[in-house]
């Protein structure tokens, strides 16, 4: 049996998905005192004390299938964003919500554009469909190059993707950027604004909200995975007009996202304080990390999400750094796999842990080992 012939060129030449280092495989290898895991831009600070209580009430009824279209979610985030439940549809996370996208609406011959050094999930799902995908570079400063992104468009283009702001850069498109693509790409373009970080970034002046400025052919992604803290129950969600929902939802896995995940995603919800305090937190420590990279000389990227890039010499003063700081049990993410291989991404976590990363960091100066 030869695989070649049982499997498309397509996924034999894909690169799977790489996820950071769990706990549990940083303590068994290097056994540090401490582990701060920096890694996955989860919400360090956990989630809403009502989400335990949801889940507990949800778990009553695990035997039976969940709502395959969440409604009592659905209805939620509608009266949130003031859109139709109808606009809404309700997946396991963003990721598979890209891939129904992938599934719904491209042709054989049809190509997607978006820039070289953004979410990988984007060409996992889009390799997976054998879509041709033109990765424009990004600009100097680690931003999209919109005016690049429109120049790569043509007869054959049926998506846009933009991640806003980008992972793992940390950068965004500008409200007047924005109003660019809106205006120059054509009716039969989705644009794709994947808003994954949104609550981090809403406050920022320049900041553009795609839902405060919609079309006929923007498709808004978001997640529960991030700010609200429950990336463990993979719940994510996309709005756009109602004709395309209608067809994305025949492509969606039927029983996603879980019983739990609505559950938990409807307390978490009802719980936006939680929501304020974790934005609150993580701009604090992103400045006092700013400060710190800044006495020390380090290059990185001002960032409106919850992670920092940093900026090293090359790719192997990055997996050299990595792994150091790994023995320290700081568990950060490289970003080769992004495109950027002398990179690495810092989820900003809690107070003590960003001072475990600043005293590790300081640790290794001293050692003359970075």
């Amino acid at each position: 049996m030869k695989i070649e012939n049982l499997v498309p060129k397509n996924i034999q030449s894909l690169q799977p998905y790489e996820a950071g280092k769990t706990i549990k495989e940083v303590r068994k290898r290097y056994e540090p005192k401490r582990i701060s895991k920096l890694a996955s831009n989860e919400n360090r600070l956990g989630c809403s004390e009502k989400v335990n209580q949801a889940i507990m009430e949800a778990s009553r009824e695990i035997q039976d299938y969940p709502d395959p279209l969440a409604s009592n979610l659905r209805q939620k985030l509608a009266d949130l964003y003031q859109v139709s439940e109808s606009e809404i549809l309700l997946g396991a996370g963003s990721e598979s919500i890209i891939g129904m996208l992938c599934r719904t609406f491209f042709k054989d011959d049809e190509n997607a554009v978006t820039a070289n050094g953004t979410f990988v999930g984007f060409f996992v799902q889009s390799g997976v469909r054998g879509i041709q995908v033109k990765k424009v570079p990004l600009t100097k400063d680690y931003r999209f190059d919109v005016e690049g992104i429109l120049d790569a468009v043509d007869g054959k283009t049926k998506m846009i993707y933009i991640a806003n702001p980008n992972n793992p850069t940390g950068t965004y498109i500008t409200k007047k950027e924005y109003r660019n693509l809106l205006d120059e790409i054509p009716e039969n373009v989705l644009l794709v604004m994947d808003e994954a970080y949104h609550e981090y970034s809403r406050s920022v002046v320049d900041y553009p909200n795609s839902l405060l400025n919609r079309r006929k052919n923007v498709i808004t992604l978001r997640t529960f995975s991030k700010a609200y803290g429950l990336a463990g129950m993979r719940v994510g969600y996309a709005i756009a007009q109602e004709e395309l929902i209608e067809q994305m939802i025949k492509t969606k896995l039927t029983f996603e996202p879980t019983r739990l995940g609505q559950a938990a995603a409807k307390a978490a919800m009802d719980d936006q304080s939680f929501v304020e305090k974790s934005v609150k937190a993580v701009i604090k420590e992103k400045e006092k990390l700013y400060d710190f990279f800044d006495e020390h000389e380090v290059r990185y990227v001002r960032s409106i999400a919850n992670s920092v890039m940093m900026i090293l010499e090359d790719e192997n003063a990055a997996r050299s750094f990595t792994e150091k700081m790994m023995k320290q049990g700081v568990i950060l993410r490289r970003t080769h796999a992004f495109k950027l291989p002398n990179c690495i991404r810092i989820t900003i976590g809690t107070e003590e842990e960003m001072n475990h990363f600043k005293e590790s960091y300081s640790k290794l100066l001293e050692m003359s080992e970075f």
